[in-house]
């Protein structure tokens, strides 16, 4: 099996900068695992790294499409398998970094992506409910589904209908495959204490103001009338200020909804990878810690 190392944790923990330590010590290349970083003209908001702190280590995944292109979990299982591939073939070591955990997990097992002809006055009809009609109408349809959905995902819970009116439920389909691993992995999962994370996904969200967050999204607001109907504006950082466009609320009461909103989505990753995967936790406020994961790291690949 080829050797694949991920670093994964909630959003604002330090997995970014640990991913360019270890491909340095580790000859490794490095793979975006978000699902928002591959938008070329969404930088701020996404906390995209930068040329600087790549320092010359190969990223792939980063900058892939634009913010009117779609991008979900198929592509990146497609491509993120491509690129082991090759860094493997250069003798490199394929290192995953990213906090979304759907996308690392079915890259790692064997999931199946089932492709449907989408049913237009179906998908047509969704668009015009709630969120809270849209649950509604999993609970009763496909209420297993609804275990490994959060209420406001729109856009799975949308996806799961849709392959339930299709003939096939998504339980079902999840229940059908056996989820083995196809990689080596070793998974180390970052973590700290809890309300200093929030305290620092706080302070990250009031620099990306100061970096110029509202101009990012004005950009594109301009560029594309439609754009909360946008995959890419459905994020956590974007989807916040289409009240504040639509004249409802102001910066402020938008810029506390993204840090809460970041604050429950670090709650939920934490939940996620708890219960999902295999992971190896280290405490990044431990003295040495990074010390550690390097000494683990480097046993297991020489396992």
């Amino acid at each position: 099996m080829e050797k694949v190392l991920v670093i994964a944790g909630p959003t604002g923990v330090g997995k970014t900068s640990l991913s360019v330590e270890l491909a340095k010590a580790c000859k490794g290349e490095v793979i975006s695992g978000d699902s928002m970083q591959v938008y070329k003209e969404m930088s701020i908001g996404t906390a995209k790294i930068t040329k600087e702190e790549m320092q010359d280590i190969p990223h792939y995944l980063i900058d892939l499409c634009s913010f009117t292109e779609e991008y979900n979990v198929k592509i990146f299982q497609e491509k993120a398998r491509e690129y082991i591939q090759k860094i493997t073939k250069s003798e490199r070591l394929p290192i995953i970094c990213g906090g979304t955990g759907l996308y690392i997990k079915s890259c790692l097992y064997d999931y199946k992506f089932v492709d449907q002809k989408e049913d237009s006055d179906f998908m047509k009809f969704l668009t015009e409910r709630s969120e809270d009609e849209l649950w509604g109408m999993l609970s009763v349809i496909d209420p297993k589904a609804c275990e490994n959905l959060h209420p406001h995902n729109r856009q799975r819970i949308v996806r799961a209908l849709a392959m339930a009116h299709a003939g096939e439920k998504k339980s079902e389909i999840v229940e059908a495959q056996e989820h083995q691993p196809v990689y080596d992995a070793y998974i180390i999962g970052l973590t700290m204490d809890r309300q200093r994370l929030y305290e620092k996904i706080n302070a990250r969200v009031d620099q990306m103001m100061k970096q110029g967050l509202l101009q990012e999204i004005e950009q594109l607001h301009n560029r594309y009338a439609d754009v909360w109907e946008l995959q890419s504006f459905q994020g956590i950082g974007y989807k916040e200020w289409k009240n504040y466009f639509q004249g409802s609320d102001d910066v402020n009461t938008c810029v506390e909804s993204i840090k809460k909103n970041s604050r429950n989505f670090a709650k939920r990753q934490y939940t996620w990878f708890r219960n999902q995967m295999q992971v190896h936790w280290y405490d990044v406020e431990a003295e040495n810690y990074k010390e550690q994961i390097l000494n683990d790291v480097k046993a297991w690949m020489e396992s």
